[in-house]
């Protein structure tokens, strides 16, 4: 403890983030935050980003927190509408299990007229979307207050929290006492030796056993590796998981493993008759709207145990963390010395065969745009194996997910739960940010990136070489797709003609354009070289979205066996009956 005398409310906020691991701030100052700006001006620690809109100053932290090795993004907003323009990254954070610190300001509480311009419960506001939020009403409070936010953010299943932090309190001092040291926590194992040993022998007697990864899976991925390969068994994704387990794997299947997944993960999962879940909710896109099949014998690793049985009943469950648990299940199983090299070899193969065979069909889908698979894999081989991608919501997200390599943990974030649109450019400019010297690439539909392109200016204030790529076809070609399979009919999906080059301008960025599969390669090079020298490249991808995934295509024929059969025969034959009228 270290005793001080009077301090400013704002010096508070200050030196306890200075405590904490963060490095920048996100957010747009304003009457209600403006004496912490100027306190974080003279920190030699932190960095202050100014933003365009809040909503990216959430994605950015959002980012920076899924990608900075530790650290936690932090949002520094006014109260009110700084609130309300944020809460969609706060909501994606928050179903996400991403740790996020926000500090607002608020309205004096020293006299009876206030701010009342700005009056609203924040607290009440933000309580289904946070894990905790507080409304500090002493200056001694702060430090402890903002320790204990950052505490219950990242723990258990990580997720926002909000202090709230009056006018009067920052801009006057008053009396402290002894400012606690942050002391951080360390995990334990709470999985007793019986149910890690029963989960060993349910692995051991399985005839095809699987594993099932997701974000929670991300601290014990070379553990992973080697129990899977001990195994022989495959290996799927959530797609927030892409990453937990190595894309080049031999074992690696996709993301998900039902009938929305790629042929190598449905094939490899058919018989599955004992599934490793570890991190990983089950969530509606991983599963294909639920509509994979799960095995009887589930064994599910989590931190948190109100993700038991919610979706899937398991067999046994393991609580904790997937950092302590995933070893101990490795040891036990090295001691049993199991050897499967013949089942390896097999489903490797196998993985192997469906693989090629799928990224064939792709390549052979030509017309005069961009075929999808073609440049995805020109921008594997233009990216070092470390670079982060970051992808929105939409059509790209599942075509990125099934055709694009992810080789190392956290080099691939998306919105998931939540399906924020309009993440990828502040999301990539937050995991530039916290990886200066990796490099960052992005990929949104040209839909998303009408939410948060003029984000770009951020990039380009702060100086940062990313490369986002908009894949542009004209069209909300996701939920279009989706329209078109039963309804044989789209509405209200067509965004017109859009100049990026004039967006790229207005903004400061670089601009290339991709009209077609020849231009692909100097395309690239072209605007990684750019990026290299510290600017922010806009890439105009004249995408060809004809063909569907296999998630769509999963996902729609899902959702549609699950109709009443009266329903079901209306749908159908409504759509039959517009493509035959038009």
């Amino acid at each position: 403890m270290n005793a001080t005398g009077p301090k400013t409310g704002a010096w508070l906020v200050r030196h306890a983030l200075e405590q904490l691991p963060v490095s920048h701030t996100f957010g747009i100052p304003g009457v209600h935050n403006t004496e912490i700006y100027d306190e974080l001006g003279q920190s030699e620690t932190i960095h202050p980003v100014l933003v365009s809109h809040e909503c990216g100053a959430a994605f950015m932290g959002d980012a920076q927190s899924r990608t900075g090795g530790g650290r936690i993004g932090v949002l520094l907003v006014v109260p009110a509408a700084g609130i309300t323009h944020a809460m969609s990254g706060i909501g994606e954070a928050f179903l996400d299990g991403i740790p996020l610190l926000i500090i607002s300001g608020g309205i004096r509480t020293d006299t009876p007229f206030g701010y009342q311009l700005h009056e609203l419960d924040q607290l009440a506001l933000v309580k289904p979307l946070t894990k905790g939020a507080w409304r500090v009403e002493t200056q001694a409070a702060i430090v402890p207050t903002i320790f204990e936010a950052y505490r219950l953010a990242t723990s258990g299943t990580p997720g926002p929290v909000l202090v709230e932090i009056p006018a009067n309190l920052q801009l006057f001092k008053g009396p402290v006492g002894e400012l606690p040291t942050f002391v951080p926590q360390m995990p334990v194992l709470t999985a007793t030796e019986a149910e890690l040993d029963r989960a060993v022998d349910l692995l051991l007697a399985a005839q095809s056993p699987g594993l099932f990864v997701g974000w929670g899976a991300m601290g014990a991925r070379s553990e992973l590796q080697r129990l899977a390969e001990l195994l022989g068994a495959p290996v799927a994704t959530t797609l927030q998981g892409m990453g937990a387990f190595p894309g080049n794997h031999p074992l690696h299947t996709g993301m998900g493993f039902g009938p929305a997944a790629v042929p190598a993960a449905e094939n490899a999962f058919r018989a599955c008759d004992a599934l490793l879940a570890v991190g990983t909710r089950f969530g509606e896109i991983p599963t294909g709207s639920f509509g994979c099949t799960v095995p009887t014998q589930l064994i599910h690793v989590d931190i948190n145990p109100a993700v038991f049985h919610r979706n899937f009943p398991a067999a046994l469950t393991l609580e904790g963390d997937a950092t302590l648990i995933v070893p101990a299940l490795l040891a036990r199983l090295e001691a049993r010395q199991p050897e499967h090299a013949v089942r390896r070899t097999a489903v490797s193969a196998a993985i192997a065969k469906d693989k090629a065979d799928y990224r064939a069909q792709w390549r052979q889908h030509m017309n005069e745009r961009v075929n999808p698979c073609i440049f995805l894999e020109a921008l594997r081989r233009h990216l070092p194996d470390d670079a982060i991608l970051v992808v929105d919501d939409g059509n790209h997200t599942f075509l990125a997910a099934e055709l694009f390599e992810v080789r190392h943990p956290g080099t691939f974030i998306s919105p998931t739960d939540f399906n924020a649109m309009g993440y990828c450019v502040p999301g990539a400019i937050g995991a530039k940010l916290a990886n200066p010297t990796r490099v960052v690439a992005g990929i949104v539909g040209d839909g998303a990136f009408l939410m948060t392109g003029l984000e770009l200016v951020t990039a380009v204030r702060e100086g940062l070489g990313l490369v986002i790529v908009v894949f542009h076809d004209g069209e909300l070609s996701q939920i279009s797709q989706g329209q078109e399979i039963p309804y044989n009919r789209k509405t209200c999906t067509v965004l017109g003609n859009l100049r990026l080059d004039g967006i790229a301008l207005a903004t400061g960025a670089a601009y290339v354009a991709i009209p077609d599969n020849a231009g692909i390669e100097a395309g690239l090079a072209e605007a990684f070289t750019t990026a290299a020298a510290g600017r922010p490249v806009l890439v105009d991808v004249r995408i060809d979205y004809s063909r569907r995934t296999r998630f769509t295509q999963g996902v729609v024929q899902t959702v549609l066996k699950r109709f009443p059969l009266g329903d079901k025969a209306r749908f159908i034959g409504r759509a039959l009956w517009r493509k035959l009228v038009g």
